[in-house]
């Protein structure tokens, strides 16, 4: 009986997630199904399949471990905002002479009544904050926050998985949590906290949209960190549906 053609799935993601559990869940699959997680958060929401958590080594790393790891199509799911991960993931496929699939969530939109101020990174974002506000939800991760140190007059919401490390701002309350966020929660937070500005990265998705929503209702600004530049010539799914099709396609 011949192996089952195997998919890596460079995860961290609900869109990875999903994937995998979709996947997953099919009757007579003969996939085998690896996903991997980098390791940054203490207690990862595992998928179903086989997980490895920890770094490759870059570019030249993975396309070992594909090799060695008989891997026939890889699907990168990892955050809008791993851009090394992404450039590392096209430039391996490309050595390996795997088929590579970008799965990424659509980006975020404004409509009418937000009041949005795009910048490219999060030292933009740290040079905008005083013109705009004094107390500052930041919904940018735990990683980063050194951008915002310097920046004693202000005072930090600064909501993560996981407990920062420092350097970060001195005037600052840390909300450890996961989403998804519901909207109510979402107001009761910029209410408690007596918020006036909010800061976000375009990461896009449902589960942490409703923070959008409750700064439109407040007329609240909120600074939107662009999105990284992508690799050139990858083809991208919006969905883990879509990603899945895709698999099963390059499985035939």
């Amino acid at each position: 009986m011949p192996e089952p053609r195997h998919l890596l799935i460079l995860g961290g993601t609900a869109e990875a997630r999903r994937l995998a559990e979709a996947l997953h869940s099919e009757p007579h699959s003969e996939l085998r199904v690896t996903t991997s997680l980098a390791g940054r958060v203490a207690r990862p929401v595992l998928p179903p399949g086989e997980v490895r958590i920890g770094g490759f080594g870059g570019a030249e790393g993975l396309a070992r471990w594909l090799r060695e790891h008989r891997v026939d199509a890889l699907v990168d799911a990892t955050h809008p905002f791993a851009e090394a991960m992404s450039f590392n993931a096209a430039g391996a496929a490309a050595a390996a002479d795997v088929p590579l699939l970008a799965l990424r969530r659509a980006s975020w939109v404004p409509v009418e009544g937000d009041d949005w101020r795009s910048v490219g990174s999060l030292e933009e974002a740290a040079e905008a904050l005083p013109a705009l506000g004094r107390r500052v939800f930041l919904t940018t991760g735990r990683m980063g926050l050194a951008a915002f140190a310097h920046l004693d007059g202000l005072w930090f919401l600064v909501r993560s998985v996981d407990p920062p490390e420092p350097p970060f701002p001195a005037r600052m309350e840390v909300l450890l949590d996961r989403g998804p966020f519901a909207l109510d929660g979402e107001r009761e937070l910029l209410r408690r906290a007596r918020i006036d500005v909010l800061v976000t990265k375009d990461s896009g998705g449902a589960a942490t949209a409703p923070k959008l929503r409750a700064a439109r209702e407040a007329g609240l600004p909120v600074v939107v960190v662009r999105r990284p530049p992508a690799p050139d010539g990858v083809t991208v799914a919006a969905t883990p549906e879509e990603a899945a099709a895709w698999v099963r396609q390059s499985s035939g």
